[in-house]
């Protein structure tokens, strides 16, 4: 490998490498210890440690070349070599390309100018696509050198960064280097002789965590497969501790969770997958959930800056973010003070003639923003009036806000126009009004002292938009904040629900899209549609609007729309709960994108088959109790209380168990801060009945405790008439309980656990979500060993090996193949079998890892047969249970049951006539042969297939899930009766001479190898001779001369096998009709005891698996 010239003093060099070759111009080098009988001893450990610790390049490549200077002892190292070969490649070079030009020159500069501008070019030539991301390209090709040197990956696996580091091993740390690639996590590590390998797949990882102990101040704890591995001494712990957090997250959703992968194509590559890629992505998440911008947006530029703040009257300092479509600023703590900018709103860029570096920005509604100390706020503005000039061609004839600014005339004539030819069209069928607005007008004649709190509260909030403006461009402050705390009130809080969740962009940017899906998406009729029909009248029940046709209508559209926006979450339970009360305060069409607010951005993964952002989030909240609850969480032995208590409050915001007066003020909480503040509330509710539930005996106690409680909450600001009012319809019997007004509950969890950043939130969920898809992943395998168990005769431990090298096999396929059929066939909504199933080539390879006669010289061909034998339903990929089932004959079989199974194995439907295209590989097959055999199935009439599929597959059909086919099917399995072998098909001719050849491939270097020849041998001839006569019996005029064709028993030996089975296949052509059944076949082998022998002997199962687990990934690599 050519490397970036660079200085090497010869003098100290000595010691270390030895001279092999050299001219006037170059020397060849190797490195002391290398290719010495013993490692060179005591210096070649010295050396080698060195090179370890110190990332030398010589630890994997102890050849170099070194262009000398004449009369200089500076010399410059121009390339390495892993080997010999390598390195003598180089030397050619540099004698036939560069040796006759160097004698032109006159002088020594000239010379080392030239021979380094050469190398450069070569090193720039061979690097111009792979390193062109990485921050230094040069260094990170020798770093990738050493990485395949020491772990031998294939090429594809992508190398994203690397660190030095220790790893303790016991107590002992060693010193070394930490590689992250897309699919492992590897470290390398040689302290005096004593040589550290260890590869860890981000798939295996259960936990990631920073940790800090007496011995390790700060240190990386990975735990994979109950294994636990400590890492520490990092100079950017941090960074480092991200970057693994992404990778592992990366793999988990690759391969478990392929639902939320397929909305993700910006890692769909995994080779271009890069560190600062990486980081740019995390840092664009965070910024998208602050500032709550669509998914597609991705931070650009991020610039320290002050924003003037005209109500009070000082300088902000905090950072301005860029994204395609928004300029955003948050303060330095984030809460003090906060906009976002649309640039579809920006009328004008400019800055200021005077040394404060300046850039002003004017929106719509006679508004500016004066943003100072800009570091290089010329190119920002230029860069800013470009990307506005392109926003404002897109969206010249959309206006963008929903809520008028208190400066602005309205809305523009282009959007009324466009509105109301939407509105004509659906005014029949669409809601434009909030369902609140309709049911409950708010009525000025009888102003009671509810309903003046309500119209103070407005006063409020008006004096606010008169200081901060109005829309989706207001400045957020701290007092925007204590206004939430207290509840909105009821004429805003639609509008400021779009504007906080930030929906309001959503629908700006997509005018009609609401309508248009609607009509699509009428009178479709699926399991969602079904599902959303049965659930309708359960929302809000006792609510008014929700008891008229317009309230339900306007559910059931919402509802269906999503459902047809989004078919992969489709509709889930929770969902009409929370649309409902979305619909009292907006109309049809900001209820729809706010339900796309929560469902795809503020909640992401609640609302899938596996609801995965729920049960991250409890994890989060059990996190949390654990922190501020101490004395809770020892009072409570199992922490799954805590889980089955509050899923519910996640899933539908506390509406299903609070009253609905109380749980409005807990959405408009969420709208503005997410996830944190269901998480405060959550702990302040368990805090307010701390003493409670400390002398509580039992979880029902607990339940009970807490259901008592919500009952009790009460929102005595509410204007709402008593008649919706839930809190107000208490009986007198609880009425000795103390209230609780959800306004001083909510105050109380702002102060006592606001200090919970957004940061740490975000940490905790990319945290736990590891641990959940993996426990998840767990019960899949628990359940379906246990079904699998009842089956076979491998204890449960061999099992459970058996699936992890299974499910291995499938993954290993998967991390070098992009589009790897395999993961699109993992749907986690699929019984616990069809969740992860394989192809024939995986099988090939689990095949040769696992069987006892994977020796046999047409294993391939065994391998081939055998999955067409399991593969009933012909589409070519079996489950775990078919696997298992195979393998475990071969294992723990009778004498009987092998010789059935190969004996299955020679007839149709798995047999199939096998030859290579190429002669000289033989018997072995290629993957695209292997394939296509595995295939060929005897074809059945296209109708009679489709039928077939959808009665084998409850899931097909209409989109409906048949659960009489379910049970059908499990009750076809369950009195499924054991094969007789009287049923078994008999065995014609051509297939009983690969049987035979097959039995002879078993016997190769067989102890017992002769004795077992010469005992087939004696079948063949028996079997033979019995046909024989029975066809004489027959008819005895038929044949003549046939036994001929049968060898002598005593000639039984390896090398006349082929011309034995000749003779015995030109007699058997003769009679075309001629077949064996299997108990002729079984009869005649159980008379030889040799062959008794061999097809009982013992397996060591362990030592299999073993084997199988270490051999895995090795016969991927080069190792």
């Amino acid at each position: 490998m050519w490397l970036k010239p660079e200085e090497v003093l010869l003098k100290n060099a000595l010691k270390l490498w030895l001279m092999e070759r050299s001219n006037d111009y170059f020397v060849l080098q190797r490195r002391r210890g290398y290719g010495e009988e013993g490692g060179g001893g005591l210096t070649g450990l010295l050396v080698g440690t060195l090179d370890s610790v110190l990332d030398s390049t010589a630890k994997v490549a102890p050849f170099r070349i070194l262009h000398q200077t004449p009369d200089s002892q500076v010399y410059l190292s121009i390339a390495c070599g892993a080997n010999r070969e390598e390195i003598t490649k180089h030397w050619d070079w540099l004698e036939q390309n560069i040796m006759k030009t160097l004698s032109v020159f006159d002088s020594n500069e000239d010379i080392t100018n030239f021979v380094q501008g050469k190398i450069r070019g070569l090193i720039a030539e061979e690097g111009k696509q792979s390193f062109a991301k990485e921050d230094d390209p040069e260094k990170f090709r020798e770093t990738l050198l050493k990485f395949e040197k020491c772990f031998g990956l294939p090429e594809q696996e992508k190398l994203v960064t690397y660190y030095s580091c220790s790893y303790w091993k016991g107590r002992v740390p060693c010193q070394g280097w930490l590689y992250l690639s897309t699919n492992f996590l590897s470290f390398y590590s040689f302290l005096l002789g004593s040589e550290i390998k260890l590869i860890i797949s981000w798939d295996a990882v259960s936990k990631l965590e920073k940790t800090s102990n007496v011995i390790l101040t700060e240190s990386i704890h990975v735990c994979s497969q109950g294994e636990s591995h400590y890492f520490s001494m990092f100079l950017h712990i941090n960074q480092t501790y991200l970057l693994m957090e992404q990778l592992a997250n990366y793999a988990i959703k690759r391969l478990f969770d392929k639902e939320t992968f397929d909305n993700d194509p910006i890692l769909d590559d995994p080779l271009q997958i890069t560190k600062r890629g990486l980081e740019n992505r995390a840092h664009s998440e965070q910024f998208n959930a602050f500032f709550r911008l669509p998914k597609e947006e991705t931070l650009k530029e991020v610039h320290e800056c002050y924003l003037w703040v005209p109500f009070s009257h000082f300088n902000a300092h905090g950072k301005m973010c860029i994204s395609e479509n928004y300029i955003c600023f948050a303060s330095q703590d984030g809460s003090l003070c906060s906009v976002i900018i649309p640039l579809r709103e920006v009328l004008a860029i400019d800055t200021t003639n005077d040394s404060s570096k300046s850039v002003i920005i004017s929106i719509k509604g006679k508004t500016a923003y004066r943003f100072s100390e800009v570091k290089d706020f010329e190119q920002l503005v230029a860069k800013l009036r470009f990307r506005c000039g392109a926003a404002s061609t897109q969206y010249h004839d959309i206006s963008t806000e929903l809520a008028v600014s208190s400066d602005s005339t309205g809305p523009s004539e282009n959007f009324e126009v466009q509105s109301l030819t939407c509105q004509r069209e659906c005014s029949k069928t669409m809601n434009t009004e909030a369902l609140m607005t309709v049911f409950h007008p708010q009525n000025l004649e009888t102003l009671n002292s509810k309903m003046l709190k309500e119209k103070m509260k407005e006063q409020s909030w008006n004096i606010l938009f008169a200081e901060c403006g109005r829309g989706v461009s207001m400045f957020r402050t701290k007092k925007t904040r204590d206004l939430v705390v207290r509840g909105i009130p009821e004429t805003l809080r639609g509008e400021l629900w779009m504007l906080f969740s930030g929906a309001v962009n959503d629908m700006a940017t997509n005018p009609g899209y609401y309508v248009d899906v609607v009509e699509q998406s009428l009178g479709t009729c699926n399991l969602a549609t079904e599902e959303i029909e049965r659930d309708l009248r359960r929302s809000l029940p006792e609510h008014p609007a929700f008891q008229s046709d317009t309230g339900i209508s306007a559910l059931r559209r919402v509802l269906t729309a999503y459902a047809y926006r989004n078919p992969k979450i489709g509709y889930c339970q929770a969902m009409n709960i929370l649309t409902s009360v979305l619909l009292l305060y907006a109309n049809e069409e900001e209820a729809f994108w706010l339900l796309v607010a929560v469902c795809e951005r503020m909640l992401p993964d609640y609302f899938n088959r596996r609801i995965i952002g729920a049960l991250v989030d409890q994890a989060v909240f059990e996190e949390l109790i654990r922190d501020h609850l101490p004395q809770l969480t020892e009072h409570m032995t199992d922490m799954t209380f805590f889980s089955s208590v509050s899923l519910s409050w996640f899933l539908t915001l506390f509406i299903s168990v609070l009253p609905i007066e109380s749980a409005v003020n807990v959405v408009d909480c969420f709208f503005y801060d997410g996830i944190k503040a269901i998480l405060q509330l959550g702990l302040a509710i368990l805090d307010y009945n701390l003493d409670k539930l400390l002398t509580c005996k039992d979880d029902a106690e607990a339940v009970t405790a807490l259901n008592r409680f919500f009952d009790n909450v009460t929102n005595k600001d509410s204007p709402l008439p008593s008649s919706v009012q839930q809190g107000s319809n208490v009986s007198d019997e609880k009425s000795n309980h103390t209230r609780v007004d959800i306004t001083d509950l909510i105050r109380e969890s702002n102060e006592k656990y606001g200090n919970i950043h957004y940061e740490d939130i975000y940490s905790m969920r990319c945290r736990n979500r590891l641990y959940v898809i993996q426990t998840l992943e767990e019960t899949t395998k628990q359940n379906v060993l246990r079904v699998v168990s009842q089956d076979v005769k491998l204890s449960l431990h061999e099992l459970d090996e058996l699936y992890v090298i299974f499910k291995k096999e499938l993954f290993l396929s998967c991390y070098w193949c992009l589009s790897h059929p395999v993961l699109k066939h993992h749907d986690p909504s699929l019984p616990y079998l069809e969740q992860y199933q394989i192809d024939c080539q995986q099988f090939r390879v689990l095949y040769h890892l696992l069987s006892p006669w994977a020796h046999s010289a047409n294993r391939d061909s065994l391998a081939l047969w055998t999955f067409r034998l399991l593969d009933e339903n012909s589409d070519c990929l079996i489950n775990f249970k078919e696997f298992s089932s195979a393998i475990d004959i071969m294992y723990n079989g009778s004498f009987t049951e092998k010789l059935k199974l190969l004996f299955k194995l020679h007839i149709p439907p798995a047999y199939t006539e096998v030859k290579s295209k190429d002669p000289s590989k033989g018997d072995e097959l290629s993957k695209e042969e292997l394939l296509s055999f595995s295939q060929l199935h005897v074809s059945k009439p296209e109708n009679e297939k489709k039928a077939e599929s959808v009665t084998n597959s409850p899931e097909k059909g209409k989109g409906k899930i048949d659960i009489q086919a379910y049970l059908s099917q499990w009750q076809d399995e369950l009195f499924k009766k054991e094969e007789n072998i009287k049923d078994l098909p008999r065995m014609n001719q051509s297939q009983f001479i690969q049987f035979s050849k097959t039995l002879y491939n078993l016997f190769h270097e067989d102890p017992e190898e002769e004795s077992l020849y010469q005992a087939i041998a004696v079948v063949t001839s028996l079997l033979l001779r019995m046909e024989e006569v029975g066809r004489k019996l027959h008819s005895p005029t038929s044949s003549k001369g046939t036994s001929g064709a049968v060898c002598v028993s005593g000639e039984a030996s390896e090398g006349k096998t082929d011309s034995c089975l000749e003779k015995e296949s030109s007699s058997l052509r003769e009679e075309p009709q001629w077949s064996f059944a299997f108990e002729q076949i079984l009869a005649s082998l159980l008379n030889e005891p040799a062959l008794v022998r061999f097809f009982e002997k013992p397996i060591d199962v362990k030592a299999k698996l073993e084997n199988a687990k270490t051999s895995q990934l090795r016969s991927r690599t080069k190792m």
